[in-house]
């Protein structure tokens, strides 16, 4: 990706990486990603704003060539994480009169991650400066969104908020700016899902402080930027909002179909009750299509086969994920079968006890579905929409 400019003076010089299938190897990347660093240049001095991943560094000093960057005085790292930082090496050894700008948190893990030496460090505090003539970076701490040590940067003079993995997106697109908003909601929505969720508890107070600055446009760290911050702050307020919408998240795994009936059964009864619904079939999902799901839910269903006398590895792991991904759902449940008993329920309970939900009885059964089975199904859809009703 070229030099490109936000505003006079100002580049974005990060890298698209359009083949990664895996972020963290874990979290699925239909779209890619970017790594994004920006250059900013005032009258007296150059700051360069985070670097990229390791493997992408020769592209970015090839982009900071491509922006006329003959010096460099300030690399600021935002976040310590290596996809921010692993370029950070190789930028002090092409321009090793910069001094790295960062703050004490940070300054320990870039050590940790990078080897980098104290003495190539400036330390800030929450809400210190740095002039760089005519321009203005101003340091906003932000700590667990989504590690410790993460901070904001604000362009004063320009109204630019450089927001780190805060607000951002994984997508590797040509387009600078987010200007489809459609299309950049869902790629937002689906990276919040995913890396913000598990601290939204948090997420209010820096949207506040944010819409306290009156910025012009929002600079994250992955993906597009915003011209209108309004819009991406509003989608954040939705999905941070305590209360979940009508809605359930039917996730299953069934070896020999017992299960899949019984999960059809419950989806096609939530939504003739008026419950909305996404059926997830764990062996073939997508991650980020659950963790999607998990935004907007008031209720989680694990459905599942027995394995050696437990959950399903599939149905374990996608509530292990759950938990760790702490949506704001209220109500939890298990279904499934076996065929000569075990702990399913017990241990697929267990793997949720982060989510501060009421979990409503199972329905657990033996071998394929009765009808009583599946009346004790449509009970279960009775109880979920009248639950749904109270919230």
């Amino acid at each position: 990706m070229a030099a490109r400019s936000l505003k006079p003076g100002v580049h974005a010089v990060g890298v698209l990486d359009w083949d990664k299938p895996l972020f963290d190897d874990l979290i699925p990347l239909p779209d890619g990603t970017s790594y994004n660093a920006y250059l900013i240049k005032g009258q007296d001095k150059v700051a360069l704003l985070d670097t990229v991943d390791h493997a992408f560094c020769d592209e970015l000093l090839a982009n900071l060539a491509a922006a006329g960057t003959s010096k460099l005085d300030y690399v600021v790292s935002q976040h310590a994480e290596q996809d921010h930082s692993g370029s950070l090496p190789a930028v002090l050894a092409r321009f090793p009169e910069a001094k790295v700008v960062t703050n004490q948190k940070c300054a320990e893990l870039l050590k940790l991650h990078v080897h980098l030496p104290a003495e190539a460090v400036t330390l800030i505090k929450d809400g210190d400066t740095l002039d760089l003539g005519g321009r203005t970076l101003q340091f906003i701490f932000a700590p667990w969104v989504h590690w410790p040590e993460t901070m904001f940067t604000h362009l004063r003079e320009d109204k630019i908020l450089f927001t780190c993995d805060f607000l951002g997106s994984h997508r590797a697109t040509s387009d600078l700016f987010a200007d489809d908003e459609a299309q950049a909601y869902l790629a937002a929505k689906r990276y919040y899902a995913e890396i913000m969720m598990p601290f939204r508890a948090r997420l209010a107070s820096y949207i506040q402080k944010i819409e306290s600055l009156g910025v012009d446009m929002i600079a994250p760290s992955h993906g597009p930027v915003y011209r209108r911050p309004q819009f991406i702050l509003d989608a954040h307020k939705d999905w941070i909002a305590d209360k979940p919408k009508n809605h359930a998240v039917v996730a299953y795994v069934s070896m020999h179909g017992s299960t899949k009936i019984m999960a059809d059964r419950l989806v096609d009864g939530l939504l003739d009750r008026g419950v909305g619904v996404t059926r997830i079939n764990l062996p073939t999902m997508d991650l980020g299509q659950m963790a999607m799901a998990l935004v907007d839910a008031a209720t989680v269903v694990i459905g599942s086969s027995t394995v050696l006398a437990g959950p399903h590895p599939a149905a374990a792991s996608a509530a292990y994920v759950a938990n760790m991904l702490r949506p704001k759902a209220r109500f939890a449940t298990v279904i499934g079968s076996w065929g000569w008993g075990g702990k399913t329920v017990e241990t697929l309970k267990g793997l949720l006890g982060n989510l501060k939900v009421e979990f409503l009885d199972p329905v657990e059964i033996k071998g394929l579905p009765t009808e009583p089975d599946l009346q004790a199904i449509d009970k279960l859809a009775a109880t979920i929409q009248e639950k749904h009703a109270g919230l």
